[in-house]
């Protein structure tokens, strides 16, 4: 029952971050695809840390990054991360769960995000038409310049975004190094978001591209494996894993005779 435990705690915490991530993602890939439009094609070495709320927990990652065709896919190693909650013992249970590998691809022409766990064969389709059908009109973009800036040795323009969604009263802050040797790839770009409402609000992300190809990253990239389970949602995938783990940890009752 102890290890049970265990197991439950790293799929709670689990169940913490990636959805918090996921609708963390769904804003800012809003920005992105106005910011950036289909012009992003290129992939990358990727470094990440995320500020997450209420709790104001640091978690740091490394991972890679495709953009493509104003689609995204991000590659994390949970093995990776870093953060207070983020212990050894926690580590290597997500792994023992199959949760030490997630891929993440970003679907703007279907409106939708996947998260995908190669170590369980599974995927969770996430269908944000809806949000984006809605919040369509009620974005006002304002662009501002802040200057020039040199990151890691590349020439950078630094231009701040700010998204505002006047009928949610929600708000995404975006500021992006843009290299103009790199046909204007941002190679550093931080994300913060603002809502009266969201449980999430003031989560921040910053991202660093390291060691960035040119070339168009291959449409496949941006499909979940065919012989992979589909879930209808995180939670329903990581329940299915915590389950199969259970399982393996209740003992059947043991038959005796009549009488006995």
């Amino acid at each position: 029952m102890k290890k049970y435990f265990s197991i439950l705690a790293a799929a709670v915490l689990g169940l913490g971050l990636l959805p918090a991530r996921a609708q963390f993602d769904s804003k800012a890939d809003d920005v992105m695809s106005r910011v950036f439009g289909d012009k992003l094609n290129f992939s990358a070495d990727m470094e990440t840390q995320v500020k997450m709320m209420p709790k104001q927990d640091n978690v740091t990652m490394t991972g890679k990054i495709f953009f493509a065709n104003g689609n995204s896919r991000s590659e994390m190693d949970m093995t990776s991360m870093k953060g207070s909650q983020m212990t050894p013992q926690v580590i290597a249970q997500m792994k023992t769960m199959g949760m030490d590998k997630t891929i993440s691809i970003s679907r703007a022409d279907e409106k939708v995000i996947y998260m995908i766990y190669p170590g369980l064969q599974a995927y969770a389709r996430m269908d944000l038409a809806d949000t984006k059908k809605t919040a369509t009109n009620d974005f006002k973009v304002e662009t501002t310049k802040l200057g020039e800036e040199t990151v890691d040795g590349h020439h950078c323009d630094k231009t701040q975004y700010t998204v505002n969604n006047t009928r949610t009263g929600q708000r995404l802050l975006m500021t992006s190094w843009n290299a103009t040797d790199l046909k204007n790839i941002p190679i550093k770009i931080e994300q913060s978001a603002w809502s009266s409402t969201d449980s999430y609000a003031g989560t921040s992300t910053t991202m660093h591209f390291l060691n960035i190809s040119l070339a168009k990253p291959d449409a496949s990239l941006f499909e979940p494996p065919s012989d992979y389970k589909k879930y209808d949602s995180i939670q329903t995938l990581m329940q299915s894993a915590m389950m199969k783990k259970m399982g393996g940890l209740v003992q059947p009752p043991v038959a005796r005779p009549p009488g006995e």
